[in-house]
């Protein structure tokens, strides 16, 4: 597995998988197969309600723990100080285990500032091996790096072929916070599975466009979490290593960014600021 070397000197997975709409019930079993195919990273949140699905596998799954790289994220719900410092406690009980690879904050709103306080805490008590944003797009991303001891390791953003998130990449670059996608098959949308360019150039090398769209973002240093709850998929997912894109290729792939988020709506959107606030206690 290729791995990217985080700004605290971490090394990770390029690659992993991620359980965003894998339900409960089904958690344990889908990475349970996940780390059978050879995945050694996964993805969970707080706001997934699957935490205590994926550390039941990894218990189970007689790996070292050392090997598995594991993320979570802290929902906005639990953010301010106090109440991430426990929410973090929370997770590794839910998780089995006495340290979380990796921490990210899960969303640009309500106090992530306070939230970010209690990341920093546990990095430094050894609770989380390095800590992060998502959906930081890259005014709130320059913000918290600026007003924060550690800057950031990971902005984990919507990244696929139809949002390539080239501008924003570049400050992270900037900073040395390293690019993670979530959803790297833009969840099916936009004729994802049917688009053209990515077939046509995966028979070239007798892969599918799934495997080209995800090869593609690992060949610009993206780390992607494709999602499958069939283990078919999952391996076809993990088997991108064995051919490289070209240039042409990926000037090719390169046309088929929007610069617009597809999943979901812009966190500059009132809209969707409404529609997050509502989530939020008054």
């Amino acid at each position: 597995m290729q791995t990217v070397i985080l700004n605290n000197g971490i090394e990770m997975p390029i690659l992993g998988y991620g359980v965003f709409q894998v339900s409960p019930a089904e958690c344990e079993r889908c990475v349970a197969d996940a780390l059978k195919v050879g995945y050694r990273l996964i993805d969970t949140a707080q706001a997934y309600q699957n935490e205590e699905g994926v550390g039941n596998a990894i218990a189970k799954s007689g790996i070292d723990r050392k090997e598995i790289f594991l993320v979570s994220k802290i929902w906005m719900t639990n953010y301010g100080y106090e109440k991430a410092k426990a929410s973090i406690d929370e997770s590794l009980r839910k998780l089995k285990t006495d340290y979380i690879d990796l921490m990210l904050l899960h969303q640009p709103f309500n106090d992530y500032y306070g939230a970010y306080r209690a990341l920093e805490e546990a990095y430094k008590a050894g609770k989380l091996r390095a800590i992060g944003v998502s959906n930081f797009y890259p005014d709130r991303l320059i913000d918290i790096a600026h007003n924060a001891e550690i800057v950031p390791a990971v902005n984990q953003v919507e990244t696929h072929v139809f949002q390539q998130q080239v501008e924003a990449k570049k400050y992270m670059d900037e900073m040395g916070c390293q690019i993670m996608a979530w959803g790297p098959l833009a969840e099916g949308k936009n004729g994802f599975f049917t688009n053209e360019t990515l077939i046509n150039i995966g028979k070239k090398y007798a892969k599918t466009g799934p495997q080209v769209a995800l090869r593609y973002l690992t060949q610009r240093g993206v780390v992607v979490i494709p999602k499958s709850t069939h283990i078919e998929r999952m391996e076809q997912n993990l088997n991108i290593f064995d051919f490289t894109l070209t240039d042409e290729d990926m000037t090719e792939i390169l046309k088929l960014d929007t610069g617009k988020p597809v999943v979901m709506p812009s966190h500059h959107n009132p809209e969707i600021v409404k529609y997050f606030m509502q989530m939020l206690p008054k």
